[in-house]
């Protein structure tokens, strides 16, 4: 189906003389602008959030070599098994098959999805968004599977239960909540794509469409943006976080290259003028 942009003259005059809005245009109008200043307000803070987050980050000082042995000596090494670590999950894959199982479907099935979206960001569609248009289908399901195993986890093993916080399990209703939501969308209650990607590429380019009223599609966006805004703030920062894990990210190099704080190399250095 082409993609047809709507017009905001939806938004003026006489409600009666346009057919998208024949019935309930105010109050299509006000979701419209709440969904739209929601969206302005959850992207500021996001990426705001993720750049104070991740420049503490790197001006965090490691002073110690504390790579987890066995540890790679080269920076080429070092890459590799960052990599390693964030395709493949290898360090959860040797502590814990299952949770490897379900965490590795979630988070892969999680990328699908992102990238699926992208349909309503983009115009034209980018061709390979569009090739994996039904393998996303069945990702959501993945991810909502993979989702619910990790939260079982955590009521049914006493020792996760016990340092398990509630904001650990509103985190996983959240995002349970966003991949449902979704599915229900698809397979149930379906809503009208071509607004809502009206509706998007009007806020990218800051020319607001109207945003269809459906209700579990205005729960769905709705905990997007929540999850946007509180992602900065949340355990989930562990995304960008594993760059900077020194455990992950130092050669194993102690003796080639040691590390001197510069309070040891003062001291070092009048203990040395003084002899």
């Amino acid at each position: 189906m082409p993609f047809e942009r709507y017009s905001l003259d939806a938004f003026r005059g006489d409600p009666k003389k346009h057919p998208l809005i024949e019935r309930g245009w105010e109050r299509r109008q006000v979701i419209t602008i709440i969904f739209a200043l929601l969206f302005y307000s959850a992207t500021a803070i996001l990426l705001l959030g993720l750049a104070v987050r991740i420049r503490t980050y790197a001006k965090t000082p490691a002073p110690l070599k504390i790579p987890t042995t066995p540890a790679p000596t080269s920076k080429g090494g070092v890459v590799l098994r960052l990599l390693r670590e964030v395709v493949l999950f290898k360090s959860l894959f040797k502590a814990n098959k299952w949770i490897w199982l379900f965490g590795w479907v979630f988070h892969f099935a999680l990328l699908i999805v992102l990238l699926r979206h992208l349909r309503y960001f983009t115009e034209p569609v980018w061709f390979w968004v569009a090739m994996m248009q039904d393998l996303a289908v069945y990702a959501g399901f993945a991810m909502v599977a993979g989702l619910i195993g990790l939260w079982v986890r955590r009521m049914v093993v006493p020792r996760v239960r016990y340092i398990s916080a509630p904001s650990d399990h509103l985190m996983l209703v959240l995002i349970i909540g966003i991949g449902v939501s979704g599915l229900v969308m698809k397979y149930i209650m379906h809503t009208d794509i071509i607004a809502l990607k009206a509706f998007f590429l009007g806020l990218m380019y800051f020319d607001w469409q109207p945003l269809p009223e459906d209700p579990v599609l205005l729960i769905h966006l709705g905990l997007v943006a929540l999850l946007m805004i509180i992602f900065p703030f949340s355990k989930l920062l562990h995304a960008p976080g594993i760059f900077f894990s020194p455990t992950l990210n130092q050669v194993d190099n102690p003796r080639e290259k040691r590390h001197l704080a510069e309070w040891a190399a003062r001291l070092e250095a009048s203990e040395g003028g003084g002899g």
